[in-house]
């Protein structure tokens, strides 16, 4: 597997691809980024075989800041049959020997407007995806937490990349996208930003202890200065 893919924020492809280009050199994985611009994700292809793998253990997810989730590109399918979807990634998926199995399914698609039209088309086609994946092997019959997670991204009709991510390291959003409901009481939105940082920067088992009722939280700080800093 050669290719990683990375959703991000329409508009920001760029910022991701030089991210994701950066942090790539670091580990001394060479390769190049592939993007369209507004298209809500990034392809870095490797220019080694088995390097995509390297990366999405490698790289430390929580450090990226443009990208909302990343996983190693097993196959892309860019004119599956209406009639037929999940047949060709079964048989792609069977022959591929260091394809994980894997715990759980996503079925998502970039953050647009065009690609989010699939949207309920993904979620019809989940349930009939898993259910072929779990009687062909290629996941267990109950979802593992701890397993690698399976991605098929839908960019158009008939056209999707599939690959798998880790669980230790990847986004547990869907799409990479926390969905968290506003409380009636709240005292404004950035109610939504600071419980969005309770979901990234602490493990939800440490929730009762590091969020106890009576405490502060600050969600951002302005400060303007007359005059230099000493």
């Amino acid at each position: 597997m050669k290719h990683v893919m990375l959703y991000c924020r329409s508009g920001f492809e760029k910022e991701c691809a030089g991210e994701i280009q950066d942090k790539a050199t670091q580990l001394e994985v060479y390769g190049f980024p592939r993007m369209k611009k507004n298209t809500g994700f990034v392809l870095f292809e490797c220019y080694q075989d088995g390097d995509a793998d390297k990366l999405i253990k490698a790289i430390d997810f929580q450090s990226l800041i443009f990208a909302r989730q990343m996983f190693a590109v097993a196959a892309e399918f860019s004119e599956l049959p209406s009639e037929d979807r999940i047949s060709p990634i079964l048989a792609e998926l069977a022959d591929i020997e260091a394809f994980p199995m894997c715990g759980d399914l996503r079925i998502e698609t970039p953050d647009t407007n065009e690609a989010k039209e699939l949207l309920k088309f993904c979620r019809k086609f989940t349930v009939p995806m898993r259910q072929a994946l779990r009687g062909k092997g290629i996941m267990f019959n109950k979802d593992h937490a701890k397993k690698p997670v399976l991605h098929i991204c839908f960019i158009a009709p008939g056209h999707c990349y599939v690959g798998y991510s880790y669980p230790n390291n990847n986004s547990a959003f869907f799409m990479g996208i926390p969905r968290l409901k506003f409380p009636a009481d709240a005292p404004s939105r950035s109610t939504l930003k600071l419980e969005e940082a309770f979901h990234v920067f602490i493990p939800r088992e440490e929730w009762d202890e590091r969020l106890a009722s009576g405490m502060w939280g600050l969600t951002s700080v302005l400060v303007l200065v007359d005059g230099p800093i000493n």
